[in-house]
């Protein structure tokens, strides 16, 4: 006798959590709770520090100060980067978007990498490498897979900058096993200026035309928001040139001064994008607040490395806490409403934590003088903390019920 649905054997319907069915729940709700941890746990090394206690131990291998930049970029960041793709890249395909096997699995290698990492100092150094450099190269193959279905010759960028990305983390596996002698500083630095340049191509797709498009639903009688082919074009180059520079054996100097263009550019393409019309609506006016700070951001490393006026590590902060910190939270506050069938309104605590992560990263960048170091540390920490535990709360239950029906 055949077996039918009803056979006890076949389960009617698999019970798929709602999380795993769509890239963007699992790993932007994933993201925003590992943000929470991987910040309050750096803070608290920081804070027993600062009291002067210390570990007797730690759990990971590298010194905290490296495992927190690792998992800030190549853990948290690439996550976001990761729901991102795996729900844009086939609407721009017109592809079928990945199912709950794909999201299971690289998720459970994401999960597996972040979990290495931890406890990294009771682990082989080339298993914990292997096990974290596995999900950038499952990523890529499902993007490269639509693609190249379809006709997307100005997207493939993306699978060259996701191909930085893991480079940035290999070097700094490398120096962790002991095969280059100096490639973490390096590694952290290629990562976030490779997640810089994504989001001056990406946000400058998205920022102008997200803005147009609520200025013309609300009626709005003046000009436009405008972009210039020339303008986007230049922007883009001198954004993937300034990731490129970050690559070993490139003088600081040649870094420094593509930094100083890319962050002109960025700002100049700002102005034409009217976001002094968005004061009234925070999901849109994060869009050009994180894009200010990404000009600012490759303005003032340009300056720290060609003037020293400002410490390295704090425009570097500049560029991640500030300019991706705060884009990466306005993308998912916004994509996880409009693929949730949600209407495109922010709660008054997410506003409260675009301001906590935009102050998060402006105090990290530019408060050491005023504070103190560690007052400092602490205190942008703990903003960074309460932003992404915002919108923990508010997302949670979104990112793992069902679509609203429309």
């Amino acid at each position: 006798m055949a077996m039918t649905r009803s056979t006890p054997f076949l389960p009617a319907r698999l019970n798929i959590p709602t999380v795993l069915t769509a890239g963007f729940r699992f790993f932007f709700l994933s993201a925003g709770l590992f943000s929470v941890f991987a910040m309050f746990a750096w803070t608290v090394w920081l804070g027993v520090h600062a009291a002067g206690g210390t570990f007797v131990s730690a759990p990971m291998s590298m010194a905290p100060h490296l495992w927190h930049a690792h998992e800030m970029m190549f853990g948290y960041t690439v996550a976001v980067i990761a729901g991102f793709f795996v729900t844009a890249v086939p609407n721009w395909t017109g592809t079928k978007e990945a199912g709950a096997v794909f999201v299971t699995v690289s998720g459970t290698v994401w999960v597996a990498g972040r979990l290495a990492v931890w406890f990294s100092a009771s682990l082989d150094p080339l298993l914990v490498a292997a096990i974290d450099l596995a999900f950038i190269p499952i990523l890529s193959t499902a993007v490269l897979g639509r693609l190249a279905r379809k006709s997307q010759a100005r997207n493939m960028v993306f699978l060259g900058l996701l191909t930085a990305l893991f480079t940035g983390n290999l070097m700094m596996h490398l120096e962790w096993t002991g095969w280059t002698g100096d490639g973490a500083a390096a590694g952290v630095r290629l990562g976030i200026f490779t997640s810089a340049a994504m989001i001056a191509i990406i946000g400058g797709r998205v920022v102008p035309a997200f803005t147009r498009n609520a200025l013309l639903r609300a009626g709005h009688e003046g000009p436009l928001p405008r972009s210039r082919l020339w303008l986007d074009r230049a922007g883009i180059l001198f954004s993937l040139l300034a990731a490129l520079a970050c690559l070993p054996l490139v003088p600081p100097v040649l870094l420094g001064g593509l930094s100083v263009v890319a962050g002109l550019l960025a700002l100049f393409r700002l102005v034409g994008w009217k976001g002094w019309a968005t004061y009234r609506d925070p999901i849109l006016w994060i869009l050009h607040a994180a894009f200010f700070l990404l000009g600012s951001g490759y303005l003032a490393y340009g300056l720290s490395v060609l003037t020293g006026a400002l410490p390295e590590t704090a425009a570097l902060h500049v560029l991640s806490a500030g300019a991706i910190g705060s884009m990466t939270l306005a993308m998912m506050t916004r994509a996880s409403l409009g693929h949730a069938g949600r209407a495109l309104k922010v709660s008054p605590p997410i506003v409260c934590a675009y301001a906590a992560v935009i102050a998060a990263g402006l105090l990290r960048a530019f408060a050491t003088p005023l504070f103190g170091y560690f007052e400092t540390m602490l205190l942008s920490g703990g903003l960074w903390t309460l932003g992404f535990a915002l919108f923990i709360l508010v997302y949670f239950p979104i990112l793992t019920t069902p679509r609203k029906a429309k």
